[in-house]
């Protein structure tokens, strides 16, 4: 049964909580790191189409929550049972700390590029103390106060892309060109699959399901291809991969600050609040609020002992993992009867979610693939559980 709710987020609500995950350093980084090894015309048809497909796939997931009011974690309970269910919860929270960790990093190194009067151990201690404290208040106290962030990181933003393009690049892109139409994709769609596992914390609460989770799913989606387009600029900027120096360059000073700390403050309340929430998946005792404080924390550790710096290899491991779980829960929830299927349901569904993770860790070694290892792994996921909806189609016939 659906849980009841005394707090039920509007359709603008979640369009700026969703803006704004997308709206982080690690985004504009990843759209470096396309920039810098890719042709400019080659970039735009695998980057659209990344970001099309992870939107959708942002869209199915997070109306499943929206349906069932139940939040991500506990949507997987339905196909993956009891046990599989806390199996990928703990695998959700082990990765949220570890991005809110790699976000703190990022962002603390920015900042120490623009050459702030403070360290960056103190920098990364004063971004998780502001991320613990956005969780501890919650969403529902900051919603007015996380609008008008958005709205202000949005003008500044607006300007950066602005004087960004008005940067004489010179020569451009002078790297190699070497990622291929479907290395570029596999970097497009990591981004919003590494939110499958947490929308359904925000689309549970939601007041029309339907509408809210498209609005949650489109505005990740632009907001994300813009900060992609933003790192794309500063790659052909010929400053390298140095965010910092391209504000410098844009002539944004305490601006560019403000972006740096905002966008890293408002995307990785997000990821803690979401450990808070698979945390009541493993043990429901537990409070959500506390644990995401604790997260913030232990993230900041992480980020100062710079464990975290294999950013694109680890969002390559969040895709091997999430998106075949994703692909099992969207199959057996769309397309079985009945989600009361029992053990061997939900052992069939592990199975099939190992072989997806296994072609994805296959298929990520080779050089070019085509179709890339997320969607092969997503289609290998999918046709097996579906198999086994059509055993039991056929057996009732």
């Amino acid at each position: 049964m659906p849980k009841n709710t005394n707090f039920l987020t509007s359709l603008f609500t979640n369009g700026v909580i969703w803006f704004g995950v997308a709206i982080s350093v690690s985004e504009i980084e990843a759209g470096i790191e396309i920039g810098a090894a890719s042709d400019w015309n080659s970039i735009w048809a695998p980057l659209i189409l990344g970001h099309v497909l992870g939107g959708i796939l942002l869209f199915l997931v997070g109306y499943i929550g929206a349906n069932v009011r139940l939040n991500a974690m506990e949507t997987t309970s339905l196909v993956f049972g009891k046990y599989g269910s806390k199996f990928f919860a703990a695998l959700n929270v082990f990765q949220l700390v570890a991005w809110v960790a790699v976000l703190n990093s990022q962002g603390a190194s920015v900042l120490a590029g623009l050459h702030l009067p403070i360290s960056f151990p103190l920098t990364c201690v004063l971004l998780a103390v502001l991320i613990a404290l956005w969780v501890f208040i919650g969403l529902r106290r900051f919603a007015k106060v996380t609008t008008v962030v958005m709205a202000v990181l949005t003008v500044l933003l607006v300007v950066l892309t602005v004087k960004l393009f008005g940067v004489d690049a010179g020569s451009a892109v002078t790297a190699a060109h070497t990622f291929t139409f479907w290395n570029i994709f596999e970097i497009s769609i990591a981004m919003p699959l590494s939110w499958l596992p947490v929308i359904s914390d925000y689309t549970k609460d939601v007041e029309k399901p339907v509408h809210a989770t498209a609005v949650s799913a489109v505005a990740y989606s632009v907001a994300s291809f813009w900060m992609y387009f933003i790192g794309v600029q500063i790659a052909a900027a010929g400053v390298e991969n140095d965010i910092a120096r391209a504000i410098a360059v844009a002539g944004l000073g305490v601006p560019g600050i403000i972006i740096v700390v905002l966008s890293t403050v408002t995307t990785n309340f997000l990821a803690a609040n979401s450990a808070g929430e698979s945390s009541k998946a493993i043990y429901s005792r537990l409070n959500p609020k506390i644990v995401g404080v604790a997260v913030s924390g232990f993230s900041a550790v992480l980020a100062i002992s710079g464990i975290m710096n294999h950013y694109i290899d680890f969002l390559y491991l969040i895709a091997s993992v999430f998106a075949p779980m994703a692909a099992v829960l969207l199959v057996s929830f769309y397309f079985a009867n009945s989600h009361e299927n029992g053990r061997g349901f939900w052992i069939w569904n592990l199975f099939a979610w190992l072989v997806g993770f296994v072609v994805y860790q296959v298929t990520s070694r080779l050089e070019s693939v085509f179709l890339g290892p997320t969607l092969l792994s997503v289609i290998a996921s999918a046709v097996l559980a579906y198999a086994q909806i059509l055993v039991k189609v056929k057996k009732v016939q």
